[in-house]
C-alpha cells in the first residue's frame, strides 16, 4: 500500500506499484488500468499524484493513455529485467492443448492435459489443495456447481468492458445465460456441440428409408432394419459405464417429446411426457430395434459400431465427427458421404429436438495471474480464434459472428447451427453430478427392465428432488 509518511513521493510509490502489478500479469497488455478516481478510492490518495504517475508512465511508453477512455497497458512495453509468468491450464485430452496454444503463442504456459472422465475430479481435487489452475476447460454442466461454492471468478470482476461490449453482445444464447451464477458470467462457452441421430446412409437407402422424422417412422424404420438382419438397427450409450454422454442421450430423447428433468423452481420428471418416453425405449428395446447390452458400453462404443457397420443408427453428440471418420478410415471432408446427422425425431408430445452442451472456460478464485488469465481468454474466445476451432473441429462456435463465418464454409456446420435453434440444455444445478448419476440409473433400469417406465421416472424425480431439494411436479 502507499504510505504519505515514507520519503518516496506518493505518486512514485503508486507508480512502482501499478508497474509490480503489470509484470505480476494482474494487468495484460492492452487491459485497462483502474481509471484516477478509481485510483484514488483504492488508494486513498489524491488526484493529484494519480495523475503525474500515469503522465509519467504513458510518457515512458509503459501505458497508453486515451482521452475519456483511460489508461491501457503497452502491448509493446518490454519489463525489463522480468520474464513471463507462466499460466498454469488444465483442459482436457484431444486437440485442446494445440487449440490454446495456437491462439496464445507468445504467453508462457504450463499445460496440464486430463482425461474427460477425470476432469472432474482433478479440479475438485486441485481447488481442496489449494493449488487450483488459472484457467480450465471444464464441462459447462460444472459451472455451477464451482461458482455455488465461490470457486470461480466472476468475469466482469475482470473485465467489466469485454463483457459488456462482447460476451453480452454476441454470444448465443443458451450458453450465455447458462454459464451465468447469480446473473454474473463465471464462464465463457469454449464450443458447444448438439445430440442426435447419426446413421449410415447406404443402410437406409438399402431398405427404401429416409431419415426419420418422428418416432414412429424411427420404430418403423428400426424394425425394418433389425428384419434385415442389421446386428443393432440402433445403438446408445444406455447407462453409466458411458458417463456423461448417457444423460446428454437421454435428456435429448425427453425434450423431443416436450419433458424434461427440472426447472429453477421444480424437478419435472415424473410426468406423463416423460414416462411415455420412457416407454418408447422399452417399446425399441422389445421390437429388438436397441439391446440391453448398451447399459455396458463405454461413450465411445456406439460410434465404433456405427464407423464398422455393426449398426445403422446410433444416439450421440455432433462431437462424435471426428472419432467417427478416423473409425470409419475416412477424412472429415468424406464423412457425410456416408454418414448422416439429424436431430431427435419428434415425439407425440413435440418436435424434433436436440441437447446443447459442450465445454467452458473458467478463471478460479486461486488463479495466481487473474489478469493474465482473462487476457488468455479473451484471445482464445476471439471471433478468429472460435471460427479456427469450429473449422478444425467441427464443433461449434458460441459466438453469433464466429459461427457464421464458420458454417458458410462447412455443411455440416451449417446443418448443426440450425439445430441450435430447437435446442435446449441440461439443467443447471449445482449438485448436476449427482442428477446425471441418477439418470443414469434410469436408463439402466428401463434398459434392463427392472422397473415399470411410470415407476421408475417418478422414483427418480424423488431422489433429484431429494438432491437438489426442489419440489417434484
Amino acid at each position: 500500500m502507499i504510505d504519505p509518511t515514507q520519503p518516496l513521493p506518493v505518486y512514485v510509490q503508486l507508480k512502482n506499484l501499478l508497474i509490480q502489478e503489470i509484470v505480476g500479469g494482474r494487468y495484460g497488455p492492452g487491459d485497462r488500468l483502474p481509471t484516477e478516481q478509481e485510483l484514488c478510492a483504492i488508494y486513498r490518495i489524491s488526484r493529484t499524484p494519480v495523475n503525474r504517475a500515469l503522465t509519467e508512465m504513458a510518457e515512458e511508453g509503459i501505458v497508453l493513455r486515451q482521452r475519456r477512455h483511460g489508461s491501457f497497458v503497452n502491448p509493446s512495453w518490454v519489463p525489463p529485467n522480468t520474464a513471463a509468468s507462466t499460466l498454469k491450464v488444465v483442459v482436457p485430452e484431444g486437440s485442446w492443448e494445440a487449440t490454446v496454444r495456437a491462439a496464445a503463442p507468445e504467453l508462457s504456459l504450463d499445460i496440464v492435459q486430463v482425461g474427460l472422465s477425470d476432469l472432474r475430479q482433478v479440479l475438485v481435487r486441485a481447488i481442496a489443495e489449494g493449488r487450483a489452475p488459472d484457467l480450465a476447460i471444464m464441462d459447462s454442466v460444472w459451472v455451477h456447481e464451482f461458482a455455488a461454492s465461490g470457486f470461480l471468478t466472476p468475469l466482469d470482476e475482470l473485465d467489466p468492458d469485454w463483457v459488456d461490449d462482447e460476451y453480452e453482445r454476441d454470444f448465443l444464447e443458451p450458453f450465455r445465460s447458462a454459464n451465468k451464477f447469480d446473473g454474473r458470467p463465471v464462464a465463457v462457452q469454449a464450443e458447444a456441440d448438439v445430440a442426435g441421430i447419426w446413421y449410415r446412409r447406404s443402410d437406409l437407402a438399402a431398405v427404401g428409408h429416409q431419415p426419420p422424422q418422428t418416432w414412429k417412422e424411427l420404430a418403423a424404420l428400426g424394425q425394418t432394419l433389425a428384419q434385415r438382419g442389421t446386428a443393432i438397427p440402433l445403438t446408445l450409450p444406455g447407462g453409466s459405464a458411458a458417463g456423461e454422454t448417457a444423460t446428454y442421450c437421454l435428456l435429448s430423447l425427453l425434450a423431443s417429446n416436450g419433458a424434461g428433468v427440472l426447472d429453477h423452481n421444480a424437478v419435472t420428471l415424473d410426468t406423463a411426457a416423460a414416462t411415455e418416453s420412457l416407454a418408447f425405449l422399452r417399446e425399441l428395446l422389445h421390437a429388438g430395434v436397441i439391446s440391453a447390452e448398451s447399459v455396458s458400453y463405454e461413450r465411445h462404443v456406439p460410434i465404433r459400431q456405427l464407423a464398422q457397420g455393426q449398426a445403422s443408427m446410433a444416439i450421440g453428440g455432433s462431437y462424435d465427427a471426428p472419432a467417427l471418420a478416423a473409425a470409419a478410415s475416412l477424412t472429415t471432408q468424406d464423412l457425410l458421404d456416408q454418414f448422416g446427422f439429424i436431430a431427435m425425431p419428434a415425439g407425440p408430445r413435440g418436435p424434433a429436438a436436440t441437447l446443447a452442451g459442450g465445454m467452458a472456460y473458467g478463471i478460479f478464485r486461486q488463479a495466481a495471474s487473474p489478469r493474465q488469465s482473462m487476457r488468455l481468454l479473451r484471445v482464445l474466445t476471439s471471433i478468429q480464434a472460435l471460427a479456427t476451432m469450429s473449422q478444425d473441429t467441427w464443433q461449434l462456435a458460441p459466438r453469433r459472428t464466429a459461427l457464421e463465418q464458420a458454417a458458410h464454409h462447412s455443411p455440416f456446420l451449417h446443418t448443426t447451427s440450425t439445430m441450435l435453434q430447437q435446442a435446449v440444455v441440461r439443467p443447471a444445478t449445482p449438485p448436476y453430478a449427482r442428477v446425471s448419476a441418477q439418470l443414469h440409473a434410469l436408463l439402466e433400469s428401463i434398459l434392463l427392465e427392472r422397473r415399470e417406465p411410470h415407476t421408475a421416472a417418478a422414483r427418480t424425480a424423488d431422489m433429484i428432488g431429494a438432491i437438489t431439494g426442489l419440489p417434484v411436479v
